[in-house]
């Protein structure tokens, strides 16, 4: 069956089930590899991207779910004039040790800011749920208050 995706801005027309998690549509049959597989069961947050602006976990969304709506993954987020506020914050503050759980942290943290673009450190915390296995959850706090910074300064 042929369904088309709206990814990133750009349609891709594909052959897959309905009923396919959105994450291997997105990674294995259109090829935007920074998304990445983690639990498998919407838990870890590895697999996060915006669905219509929402944050979704696309393992867990199956394809059918995302006809006729805006996908945009990690590599959707960079801007024509460089790196998105979020990409340089998490390089100011030296987030990444392993680095797989940064691309489902970076696009909670965007949709956070999405919705409150200046978030207290308590709403930060409650709102970054995704899983680190290296800990680093005191850098990705530090790089999402800096990234409101720099929103703020480019405002």
């Amino acid at each position: 069956m042929t369904t088309t995706l709206l990814i990133n801005g750009k349609k891709h027309d594909i052959e897959v089930e309905d009923s396919m998690p959105l994450l291997w549509a997105i990674r294995d049959v259109v090829g935007y590899t920074g998304t990445k597989f983690g639990c498998g069961i919407g838990l870890c947050g590895a697999c996060s991207i915006h669905l219509d602006g929402k944050l979704t976990r696309s393992c867990v969304t199956p394809v059918s779910a995302a006809k006729d709506k805006a996908i945009i993954t990690i590599e959707g987020l960079t801007q024509e004039q460089g790196l998105h506020p979020l990409q340089q914050a998490w390089v100011e503050k030296d987030v990444s040790q392993c680095g797989y759980c940064q691309s489902g942290q970076i696009m909670a943290a965007a949709a956070l800011l999405q919705e409150n673009p200046n978030p207290s450190d308590e709403e930060i915390r409650a709102r970054m749920v995704n899983y680190c296995r290296c800990g680093t959850y005191l850098q990705i706090f530090a790089a999402v208050k800096r990234a409101a910074q720099i929103q703020g300064e480019q405002s």
